[in-house]
């Protein structure tokens, strides 16, 4: 798939970006004044939107992801072509014969289908970028130049009224001359990728059925018990805080041991939204509910931290213990979550279930927009609950069915077994006992075996978890 396109980039250090974007606002302008009534076209509603609505979008579009997103959805400018060439056929089959229409609407759809694979680096070929653009701009000044020049002094160009149109064609231009090929090697994102994740393309035809099987998290929701026998995890944890990691726990113990059994075991990391399933690469993104204290009456939230495959112990530790210092540092928790969820309890109740509808909506197609996924506790990598700080065994979480959510790790109280040995005599071991719940549709059940064996054999040998020389695998395209 790497092979197979190119992905373009653009930066703001290059003017002909700046050009390009200055076009579009240029055209967003002449929109906004068609709307109220320069140059405004003599028809109703449906006029107004292909004519005015839907160019200004695209303009407003093209200008937003040019400058804001450019570096790595070049691909997305493609859409506010699409969003021309709706205008440009709807006004062929409101001015011409059905067949001149016709003509058209396939020149305009095959134009716009080439401007979205240049984009998409599916056809290498920039040039386009000039080409199409140019041929449209001509046959719009063209088209009506005979009827001008047999009474030029009565009529103004018909093109006059096709002004913003041809300054949003002719942003394209520049644009062709801004684009560059990164050669980092890295993947870089394109159609059918989200903001958190590229979506996996080569999975075997299972796979890609079982999501619509099983659309739910909780009809794919697999359980695993198992305990820990933590006389070597705890004299880790001594040596932890004896080397200055005062706070460092059993919390932050299993946090590196996942981390290191995800850099070995990429598919962890995967997550599956609108049926499709996608990888989040090199982003770990771990929640977990905190309360500023141990009381009934104390506040609680869901924090995020943002890891990444082959961080040592001791930058999860810093990473872990930063976002938590953030998010205590008032007397009142009060994250971007807790702003979110006071917001939309002031949306009365039929209102808000349309709300969230909406939400889901947006996410099944990953249209959600960044600072929603990043406040949202529902879309992560992995939620750990800690039941030992409570007193009590772990529990069997369920997973959310609203986000991505696919793995849920809850660890729980210490206690004691007295065993039994060979030789016939009685040894008292501590454990603590801890359970995933894991959507099975993201990998098979052989490789969450291997991934939760590797895990469990970390915590028994924890000083494994300071070896400089950690296993990083890439997922697969």
């Amino acid at each position: 798939m790497k092979q197979n396109r190119i992905a373009y980039t653009t930066t703001l250090k290059n003017p002909l970006v700046w050009l390009s974007a200055l076009l579009a606002l240029a055209a967003l302008a002449g929109f906004i004044a068609r709307a109220f009534g320069w140059q405004r076209p003599d028809a109703g509603f449906w006029t107004l939107c292909f004519r005015t609505v839907l160019p200004a979008l695209a303009a407003l579009f093209f200008a937003y992801q040019l400058t804001v997103r450019g570096k790595d959805r070049v691909y997305r400018l493609s859409l506010p072509f699409w969003l021309l060439t709706l205008t440009l056929i709807w006004c062929g089959w409101t001015a011409l014969a059905w067949y001149w229409a016709l003509l058209l609407t396939l020149a305009a759809l095959v134009s716009a289908w080439l401007i979205h694979r240049a984009l998409a680096g599916r056809l290498r070929g920039e040039w386009l970028l000039i080409v199409i653009p140019g041929l449209w701009m001509c046959w719009i000044i063209v088209s009506d130049a005979p009827a001008y020049w047999q009474n030029p002094i009565t009529s103004a160009p018909a093109w006059m009224t096709w002004i913003p149109e041809l300054l949003l064609l002719a942003a394209y231009i520049p644009l062709c001359f801004a684009l560059k090929k990164p050669e980092d090697g890295k993947y870089h994102p394109t159609w059918g990728d989200r903001n958190d994740g590229r979506r996996i393309r080569s999975l075997p035809p299972i796979s890609v059925v079982g999501t619509y099987i099983m659309p739910e998290r909780n009809q794919a929701n697999v359980f695993f018990q198992d305990k820990l026998e933590i006389t070597a995890l705890e004299k880790y944890i001594r040596a932890k805080r004896a080397a200055g990691f005062e706070q460092f726990g059993m919390t932050e113990a299993l946090l590196a041991a996942y981390v290191r059994t995800v850099s070995k075991f990429p598919g962890a990391n995967r997550f599956i939204s609108g049926e499709k399933i996608f990888s989040r690469g090199d982003d770990l993104q771990f929640c977990m509910t905190v309360k500023k204290d141990m009381t009934m009456d104390s506040p609680d939230t869901v924090i995020k931290v943002h890891l990444k495959p082959g961080d040592s112990v001791e930058t999860v530790y810093h990473k872990f213990h930063d976002t938590l210092a953030n998010a205590k540092k008032s007397m009142e928790l009060d994250s971007g979550l807790d702003g979110a969820a006071a917001f939309f309890g002031l949306i009365p109740g039929v209102f808000l279930k349309f709300t969230v509808w909406l939400l889901k909506l947006l996410d099944y197609f990953g249209l959600l927009p960044r600072l929603i996924l990043e406040l949202s506790p529902f879309h992560g990598s992995i939620f750990f609950t800690s039941m030992g700080s409570l007193g009590i065994p772990a529990v069997l979480h369920h997973l959310y069915n609203f986000g991505n959510l696919p793995i849920f790790l809850a660890f729980g109280r210490k206690f004691r077994v007295n065993e039994t040995q060979d030789d016939g005599s009685v040894v008292s071991r501590k454990y603590m006992d801890y359970t995933f719940n894991v959507d099975e549709r993201i990998v098979d059940g052989f490789y969450y075996a291997a991934l939760i064996k590797y895990f469990h054999k970390l915590l028994l040998h924890p000083e494994r978890l300071d070896d400089p020389d950690m296993e990083l695998n890439e997922d697969i395209p």
